[in-house]
């Protein structure tokens, strides 16, 4: 199995809903995104997926975040606003854009700051 990884970057703003000990107030993050992609086979170049097309498509997923408040935006304007939601969203809305078969996302973390991180990595 090979597996590569990439990471973007955005800024926001967002509130949890329903938190008590401060995010319930908007605040913002410069978050940091690592998108993880293997694959068995490498295709006819010897890659994984080229860089350039994985990031294609991580900037059509995380664009719309970008200098944003993440509630005001689908669908966070109806589910919470946490990194672990994040991560699940972003491991999702990019699978359906490259998982082919011979290549799948295996992983992605959402960092809020140099250390806080949430991880979404489905079972296996």
């Amino acid at each position: 199995m090979f597996t590569i990884f990439k990471d973007f970057t955005f800024s926001a703003a967002h509130a949890i809903r329903g938190h008590t000990r401060g995010c319930e107030n908007l605040h913002g993050h410069n978050y940091r995104v690592r998108i993880h992609v293997e694959a068995k086979a490498l295709d006819e170049l010897g890659m994984v997926i080229d860089f350039a097309d994985l990031k294609i498509v991580a900037r059509e997923v995380l664009d719309p975040f970008d200098h944003r408040v993440i509630n005001d935006i689908p669908p966070f304007d109806a589910r919470n606003t946490t990194a672990e939601l994040l991560s699940q969203y972003v491991f999702e809305e990019v699978s359906r854009r490259i998982d082919d078969g011979r290549l799948r996302v295996s992983r992605v973390e959402v960092w809020e700051n140099d250390t806080a991180c949430a991880i979404f990595a489905p079972e296996s």
